[in-house]
């Protein structure tokens, strides 16, 4: 009997917070945004045409998870992505890559 347990080890799982975050089209929109240049909420909500109030709220979002951190200048705060926590992410897929090339068919 063959333990299927071990074939779906801990570098393979993905974390499913972090996809409910990038699910969502406008954060997956501001992320696109924050990945080209640093910016303010005033400038995302202009880019995006969304509410200030709904950026600030998914930026919150974001920076709780350490996707996006800010850096405050002056009465603005601008943001920017954390490359660790894509890179993070980007290595879980590539774990469930390494794992399908390799994938057993489990006999019925």
């Amino acid at each position: 009997m063959t333990n299927h347990a071990t074939v779906t080890s801990e570098p393979t799982s993905l974390d499913d917070r972090l996809l409910r975050l990038f699910a969502d089209p406008l954060r997956a929109q501001l992320v696109s945004l924050l990945a080209a240049e640093q910016l303010c909420t005033c400038h995302l909500a202009e880019m995006t045409g969304a509410l200030p109030s709904a950026i600030s709220n998914h930026l919150r979002q974001l920076k709780a998870a350490d996707i996006v951190e800010g850096e405050p200048c002056g009465r603005y705060t601008y943001y920017r992505l954390a490359p660790e926590a894509l890179e993070a992410m980007s290595e879980q897929f590539a774990g469930l890559a390494r794992a399908a090339r390799v994938a057993p068919k489990r006999p019925c």
